[in-house]
């Protein structure tokens, strides 16, 4: 360990003896000797709080100040401007005797300081996906000699960038930055949440052609604290007697479990510094207001934040500043923006309210808290509605509930997170890399085009025909052009698309109206709320005073009390096969979960009593009344999907009742038994999946979609959706196996 230590540069020894470090962590051991005694690329993946940034800066760091670079030596990616933000703190401090700088480079940097680097490229920088596009396509020239001695490409949160459009994007530029500058730099991967490890440094080494190490250390077995609580609003007895409708159902405003809810967060995070949790910016911001108006009747401090995407950048940093501050126990409500590893200091826990949304969003949140030697903490809160008389009898089953013992049963016993979709034909981001280096090359001919886009590793699985298809549409369309002497340009309808500032960004966004306090900004929403109209924001209450339609601005003023905000959302959840698996177990099997509270308990018995008096858990089909069957092949959403299309394509009549649900709902007017031996035929038949009787515009939510052939939309849908050979594999095992193995 000691020579280790004596093998890191000067300032580096200082800084450990300043901040009084007992001892390299282990994951901080195994990447100095990777990265000092190999040339491979690395991947750094353990729990948060573990070291992870410093075990990836403390080698690279010591090796450039050891043989400085002749241009910048590190580039650091990130999703988050605020995380590029948070490590640039740390990492001046780190680098004050060092003689190496460090300049952030995203929309919110310094000019001036961006300016410097250009002129003299030199030390470590810090950038976003888009913003290292945005160098590549606009400053080509000035990249030559910015990357031409480029060591190292540090990613932060790569599980997050391989689940998204992002993270291809990121691929495709280092991999258009290496053609560029003829250097191939190292690749460090860092995250905190990661299931199959192979899949990550696959990911990781796209272009590179070198091995990645990805060492296993520790960490130790960590102790978990969990607890999960059930609220229910009931109906009043006197509404329901009286009650004139036909299915009987609650037609009271009986909250009184959400008002018990609030009531109970309210004591649960009294002098707790807690990150609350929800599924949509809506119910945080109502979580929120009712937890203030609660603080506000008892006289409490008003500890209250709220943290998303539609709060303004301003609001969000002040957040950050307050939890990472110790004077006060901060409450904040969250989505996924506090997922990442933004520094908020040592939390005492963390709230989720329903499902998380997958088990990886389950260890993500797990992670933020127990940092610092603490137990992690994690509280999880359902609130019911109850149907006297439900639809069927599958009608009081709580899927969500019963999802959230799978998901923590999965992560605490198994170390279980989803893999990776395929994402083989995003022709959305090849349409994206078309225009971005026609942009950067200019005029370039159709054969030098297709040779420098689809050799980046993300279109390995694309065929020059389907190419040649979607440049011939974008010549039509008038995204391309093409020239007298038959090369390609970008077309008079191209130029709109990439000299606007969201060219860059490959995510789907919404068009937002801000929404000003005088001259504070408070965040966005996506609609206008007329003059006089109440709604809620960063969580508090707002009433419209004034709407500049134009200028997409809307005013307003603080007004008491608790108001309602929605955003449009497409909600596009799915469930693993393992998943849905452990759901089944989890019914079938009487499992001691001490993390449950009595009223979950016996919650849990009285879904278990129905689920398996109802036959679904041991049978493929169900009556749920005289036409209609339920299919439960207990398989993921995507192979669900498959056989939903494959009974449409024999006009049975099927749904999906709603997104997260583990079973088809089929109108049928055979027997059981029928239903049953066509399913096998499909599963036995050589189903093609082109013949499928898809709805006309089907096709997987992206940006840049408008500028596809609709027959690409579909073929992406079709590959890197649907799933015939994983419904073959896995609904065999489920029909003959209660207690399935995870495959």
């Amino acid at each position: 360990m000691m020579d280790l230590f004596n093998r890191l540069a000067p300032f580096i020894q200082d800084f450990i003896y300043q901040n009084k470090w007992e001892e390299l962590r282990g994951i901080q051991v195994a990447a100095c000797e990777v990265i000092f005694d190999s040339d491979d690329n690395l991947l750094l993946s353990s729990g948060t709080a573990s070291g992870k940034t410093e075990a990836a800066f403390l080698p690279v760091l010591t090796d450039l100040f050891n043989r400085p670079s002749n241009s910048v030596g590190i580039i650091y990616i990130s999703p988050l401007k605020a995380l590029i933000n948070d490590q640039f703190k740390r990492l001046e401090q780190l680098l004050l005797d060092s003689n190496i700088p460090v300049c952030k480079w995203h929309g919110d940097a310094s000019l001036t300081q961006k300016n410097k680097l250009i002129k003299n490229p030199q030390g470590l920088l810090q950038i976003t996906p888009e913003s290292l596009e945005s160098l590549i396509t606009n400053k080509r020239g000035a990249c030559l000699t910015m990357f031409a001695d480029l060591r190292y490409v540090i990613i932060d949160e790569v599980h997050y960038f391989m689940r998204d459009a992002r993270g291809l994007q990121l691929l495709c530029v280092l991999e258009r930055l290496q053609q560029l500058t003829g250097i191939i730099p190292r690749r460090i991967g860092l995250s905190a949440t990661l299931g199959d490890v192979s899949l990550a440094q696959n990911w990781l080494n796209t272009g590179t052609f070198r091995p990645c190490a990805a060492p296993v250390t520790n960490e130790g077995k960590r102790r978990i604290g969990l607890h999960v609580e059930r609220f229910v609003n009931y109906a009043d007895e006197r509404d329901t007697e009286n009650n004139d409708a036909g299915d009987n159902t609650i037609s009271t405003n009986g909250d009184s479990g959400d008002r018990e809810h609030y009531e109970y967060l309210f004591q649960k995070t009294l002098d707790k510094k807690t990150i609350i949790f929800t599924n949509s910016r809506e119910e945080t911001e109502l979580v929120m207001a009712n937890l203030k108006q609660i603080a506000l009747a008892n006289k409490a401090p008003d500890v209250y934040r709220v943290h998303h995407g539609n709060i303004s950048a301003l609001i969000r940093e002040s957040t950050e500043d307050e939890m990472k501050a110790a004077d006060e126990k901060i409450v904040t409500g969250a989505t996924v923006t506090l997922e990442l590893g933004i520094d908020i200091g040592s939390l005492d826990q963390a709230v989720q309210i329903g499902a998380p949304l997958t088990v990886s969003s389950f260890a993500q949140r797990l992670g933020r808290c127990g940092r610092r030697g603490q137990i992690p903490q994690l509280l999880f809160t359902f609130v019911e509605s109850i149907k006297i008389n439900p639809d069927d009898t599958l009608g009081p089953v709580n899927w969500e509930f019963i999802r959230t013992i799978a998901i923590i049963e999965l992560y605490t016993k198994e170390h279980w997170l989803e893999p990776i979709p395929p994402q083989n034909h995003a022709y959305n981001l090849l349409y994206h890399q078309t225009m971005s280096c026609l942009k950067s090359n200019g005029e370039m001919s159709p054969a030098g085009l297709a040779q420098a886009v689809l050799s980046l590793g993300c279109f390995k699985n694309i065929p020059q025909a389907d190419y040649k298809h979607l440049l011939l549409h974008l010549i039509n369309i008038e995204q391309l052009q093409r020239t007298e002497n038959g090369g390609l340009i970008i077309g008079r309808e191209g130029e709109k698309i990439v000299s606007s500032h969201k060219f860059l960004t490959v995510f789907l966004s919404t068009d937002y109206f801000l929404v000003k306090d005088e001259n504070r900004t408070i965040g966005t929403v996506d609609k206008v709320y007329p003059v006089g109209t109440h709604f809620a924001l960063a969580g508090l209450a707002w009433e419209t005073v004034d709407v500049n339609i134009k200028s997409k601005v809307i005013f307003v003023k603080p007004v008491p009390g608790i108001s309602v905000v929605d955003w449009n959302v497409n909600f596009a959840m799915e469930l693993h096969t393992v998943l849905v698996r452990k759901i089944r177990s989890t019914l079938k099997t009487n499992g001691a979960y001490l993390y449950l509270s009595p009223r979950c308990r016996e919650r849990l018995s009285e879904i278990q009593y129905i689920t398996r008096n109802s036959g679904i858990l041991d049978n493929l089909v169900t009556p749920l009344s005289e036409k209609k069957y339920a299919i439960f092949p207990w398989v993921g959403t995507r192979q669900l999907m498959t056989l939903h299309y494959a009974l449409l394509n024999l006009q049975i009549k099927s749904k999906l009742p709603w997104i997260t649900c583990v079973y088809l709902e089929v109108i049928f007017s055979g027997s059981q038994e029928e239903l049953e031996n066509i399913i096998t035929d499909i599963l036995q038949s050589d189903l093609d999946l082109y013949d499928l009787p898809l709805p006309e515009k089907v096709q997987i939510e992206s940006k840049y979609n408008e500028f596809i052939p609709f027959d690409l939309l579909r073929k992406q849908f079709i590959e890197d959706y649907l799933d015939f050979e994983g419904l073959k594999q896995a609904l065999p095992a489920s029909i003959q196996d209660s207690e399935i193995p995870n495959p």
